[in-house]
């Protein structure tokens, strides 16, 4: 095993596990998303409170793997022929505001000397967890409707806008170079978009035949894909999340047209099954339930959540007047509000560089995580009534 530590791998398969049984269990009662479980199962286990994992390169390096394989799914998850029109340009203007308000309260904040950072603060607050609700989405039945279009226009701007801010801004002090950089990747990423798009109308089928058989080609391939193009970006010293991401986006469209349903289901056990729990698990564990416990972050934490509503929730409310009613509205509004991944990635970058407290980033993870908790639910609430109005299939959306 050299220098893997199996007692803190145990435990942490372990902690998965546990988490997906508690929200099976609570699921009829109540809708635990099972990130929510993961981290806080994570934090149990970690060394503010049980203390039976001490993190080191192996399990850091599922993390990485697992926060790849969740932007992949965010990626795959975007269809462009869905989110065209409307719902992607609306997703792109209510970004852009939520970005003026986050930064705009995040100047505001660093001023009163709430924080040290404007643009970490703020990049923070501007962000959705799409990858996080896709399963949400997926089990109240919300992707093929019309209102689920929205939700993933928003969601996938939401997310994607503030990827690019960690690669060109927050990762780098040379962010020309950086550019320079991203421009090569995307060009690299094309080349195998172009070549994944000719090549799998004829390696499909074979492909789609390994899925009844030990070797699965399919999923074996698709893994290194992902794989290939997170150690990508990360040679070119861009965020992993990007190469995840444009995974995704690839797969999608290689696959674009056929029937995918047993590739998908693998694909999912593989990733939600074992690589992305890790990510959640490990955050939790490096999650500082110290720094959240102090009276400063206690005070921020509620700050940080109705800061989240305001900078991702109010553009909602503002600029789906013409296309959605009240209810639906408000419900976007929660969805687009509700943020984790990028939180803890961003806050995780604003320590090592030193621009953000320890309370901060801790208030900042906990309002993520509130946010998850309790976000969904009112949001699904507010929608049960309204989707009854609506066909069970995808509307046209302009």
């Amino acid at each position: 095993m050299g220098s893997v530590d199996a007692t803190s791998f145990l435990a942490m398969t372990g902690a998965a596990a546990l988490a997906a049984v508690v929200a099976a269990v609570a699921a009829p009662r109540f809708a635990l998303p099972v990130v929510v479980a993961e981290l806080v199962l994570g934090i149990i286990i970690g060394p503010d409170v049980l203390e039976f994992v001490k993190p080191d390169a192996f399990v850091r390096f599922l993390a990485i793997g697992g926060l790849g394989m969740l932007f992949f799914f965010a990626g795959y998850e975007i269809d462009f022929d869905r989110i065209a029109g409307a719902p992607l340009r609306l997703g792109v203007l209510g970004w852009l505001l939520s970005l003026v308000l986050a930064y705009g309260i995040g100047g505001l904040l660093a001023l009163a000397g709430v924080v040290l950072s404007l643009v970490y603060t703020g990049s923070a607050m501007a962000t959705t967890a799409i990858g996080t609700l896709l399963p949400i989405l997926e089990d109240a039945g919300e992707l093929r409707t019309r209102f689920g279009a929205y939700v993933l226009g928003a969601g996938a701007v939401g997310e994607f806008g503030p990827i690019l801010l960690v690669t060109l801004v927050l990762s780098t002090k040379h962010p020309l170079h950086e550019a320079a950089i991203l421009v090569l990747f995307v060009a690299l990423a094309l080349v195998t978009a172009l070549f994944a798009v000719h090549t799998s109308a004829r390696g499909w089928p074979l492909l789609e035949r390994s899925l009844d058989t030990s070797g699965q080609a399919a999923i074996r391939v698709a893994v290194v894909l992902i794989f290939g193009l997170v150690a990508l970006a990360a040679q070119l010293r861009l965020d992993a999340l990007l190469g995840g991401f444009v995974a995704g986006v690839i797969v999608r469209q290689a696959l674009r047209g056929r029937e995918v349903t047993v590739f998908e289901s693998k694909l999912i056990a593989v990733g939600y099954g074992f690589f992305i729990p890790f990510f959640f698990v490990y955050s939790g564990v490096k999650f500082d339930l110290h720094a959240l416990l102090t009276s400063v972050a206690l005070l921020k934490l509620p700050l940080f959540l109705g800061l989240f509503f305001v900078v991702r929730g109010v553009p909602a409310l503002l600029l789906y007047r013409g296309v959605l009613g009240s209810r639906d509205r408000l419900s976007l509004a929660f969805y687009c509000a509700t943020e984790l991944p990028l939180v803890v990635a961003i806050t995780t970058l604003a320590i090592d560089a030193g621009d953000m407290r320890s309370s901060t980033a801790a208030a900042l993870v906990g309002a993520a995580i509130l946010s998850t908790l309790m976000f969904p639910l009112v949001a699904a609430g507010l929608r049960k009534k309204a989707a009854r109005r609506e066909p069970a299939e995808a509307l046209a959306v302009g």
